[in-house]
């Protein structure tokens, strides 16, 4: 009998996530200042930045969660993609990961463990790196991630408070991860739902070293707990911009739109909107089901970029040659206090 690992976790994927509002309080005290920490937490980038010479710098991250699917294997397969994307977001190439796990020993059997295990070190070999250890305990909730760490040249880190006024956004995946596992666990999702999901989320963002080459690329970030307008803002704080999106340009999974239209989303949504809608302007022909998309809480989300419109061809292209058919330019960012307009 195959266990459904969702029913031990009280929430899956980045919906898993503090309230951002929560967390910015949490980090708002400053640490000491390292003249070699290029990006830490006074930001609220994707990874840890640590230069070691004029050529290399070190990037470190580390992300885990509870069940987002049933399935073992893939649950270790989404959970490992999920870390490694942070990588990728800083413009860097992962090296190494270690795993992070923890098991209720005495509810799930060892083979069950074992294949979520197997599944994040498939995902590793796919990026070319291994699962070089890492360290385990014994939870009440099924437990999974990685602690992964990249390199880049410091001269080419893609941070996510560079953008510029001007900047075209585009958004590597479509939205609606959130609300399709939401579905799965009410027992509501289809084998094409759970399929659209699966490919999402377990597609490295391989593309965001690419991204790191070219200069037009200003910022970068994926979008995993906080939502798409979550981690907008993030860029919008932290370059001191505007933005402006264009829903209809947004990339949507489909059985996602139905089942939102049809009152299905995860808690996250209202828990992310409660957080940052004071900081977010929306027309009045946005129906209820497109505000809570723009909240959903993605795991293992698509890159978004902020890039000069000069840059915008290059950039679509290196997505759909790497594979990434959702993505799309949804916007810009524009001068002005840190607000999103949606429309």
């Amino acid at each position: 009998m195959q266990i459904k690992l969702t029913k031990f976790s009280h929430g899956g994927g980045c919906g898993c996530k503090i309230a951002p509002s929560l967390l910015r309080e949490l980090l708002s005290k400053s640490s000491a200042f390292y003249p070699d920490l290029l990006v830490g937490k006074d930001s609220s980038d994707d990874a840890a930045v640590y230069r070691i010479n004029d050529d290399q710098a070190i990037v470190a991250t580390t992300d885990f969660f509870m069940p987002i699917v049933d399935d073992a294997r893939d649950f270790g397969r989404i959970a490992a993609t999920n870390a490694i994307s942070d990588i990728y977001a800083m413009g860097a190439r992962p090296v190494m990961a270690l795993a992070i796990v923890g098991m209720p020993i005495d509810k799930l059997p060892a083979e069950t463990m074992r294949q979520i295990l197997d599944g994040g070190e498939s995902v590793c070999a796919l990026a070319g790196i291994p699962v070089a250890g890492g360290h385990s305990i014994d939870s009440p909730e099924p437990i999974y991630g990685l602690a992964v760490m990249g390199i880049v040249h410091p001269q080419k880190i893609k941070r996510n408070d560079r953008a510029k006024a001007g900047d075209v956004l585009i958004l590597g995946k479509a939205l609606g991860i959130g609300i399709l596992s939401a579905a799965l666990k009410k027992g509501e999702l289809t084998q094409e739902g759970y399929r659209s999901m699966l490919a999402s989320t377990t597609q490295l963002n391989t593309p965001g070293m690419q991204l790191a080459e070219l200069e037009g690329v200003h910022a970068l970030t994926d979008v995993t707990g906080f939502g798409l307008l979550g981690h907008l803002l993030e860029i919008c704080r932290g370059s001191s911009l505007g933005a402006a999106i264009d829903f209809d340009r947004v990339p949507v999974f489909s059985e996602a739109k139905q089942l939102c239209m049809q009152g299905i989303a995860p808690g996250a949504v209202e828990r992310n909107w409660a957080s940052f809608g004071e900081e977010v302007a929306i027309d009045g022909a946005i129906q209820e089901w497109q505000r809570k998309m723009l909240c959903d809480p993605q795991t293992s989300g698509g890159l978004l970029v902020a890039c000069a419109p000069e840059a915008e061809s290059e950039v679509l292209e290196l997505f759909r040659t790497s594979g990434f058919d959702h993505a799309r330019k949804i916007g810009r960012l524009v001068e002005g206090e840190a607000r999103i307009k949606v429309g």
